[in-house]
């Protein structure tokens, strides 16, 4: 969070997909969302913008449940982030698609976000899993595979980010959230 950006700031999107779930009386189970963002220096010091797309198959009720909990105002892993956000961009709704072949992870919103990672396997060469990053203090886990980006398009709520290149860093891991 203190860390310099590689790039002077930082555009970043978080896919989420709710396999079990509620929000109160509102079920969640198999809705995804989609957490874009901007850090205009290093993420420690807020003024981010952030916004979300949320899966087309959520009604309304299920939208704003997914909008409380992103946002952070339903409490939980959330919450602690939601001093730094400066402008809340808003939310769109696209089919939401997300992949998993091995350890290869894709998602693709529609015409908004088109993202894949791979995990990263050690020097064994018999090793099925991805080396991991442990207690790392993340909203989502504090285990995740460590993993690189082979693509990255965002062209969603005012945010554009194409980067084809493979050479950022991703992550991903299952996640168990509850509110405070």
């Amino acid at each position: 969070m203190a860390a310099r950006p590689s790039k002077g700031s930082c555009t970043f999107a978080m896919a989420m997909q709710i396999e079990r779930g509620s929000y109160g009386n509102v079920p969640l189970d198999g809705i995804a969302f989609v957490v874009l963002g901007y850090t205009p220096e290093e993420m420690a010091k807020g003024n981010w913008s952030v916004g979300l797309v949320i899966d087309e198959r959520a009604n309304p009720q299920q939208r704003e449940a997914v909008t409380a909990i992103a946002s952070g105002a339903a409490g939980g892993p959330m919450a602690p982030l939601s001093g730094l956000i400066g402008k809340f961009l808003g939310a769109e709704q696209a089919p939401i698609r997300i992949d998993r072949s091995g350890l290869t992870f894709a998602v693709k919103a529609g015409d908004l976000v088109d993202m894949a990672a791979e995990g990263q396997k050690g020097i064994d060469p018999s090793a099925i899993e991805p080396m991991f990053l442990e207690n790392t203090g993340h909203p989502i886990s504090n285990r995740l595979a460590l993993a690189r980006a082979s693509k990255s398009h965002v062209y969603a709520l005012g945010l554009a980010w194409d980067d084809p290149s493979g050479t950022n860093n991703g992550h991903y891991a299952p996640f168990n959230w509850r509110s405070a």
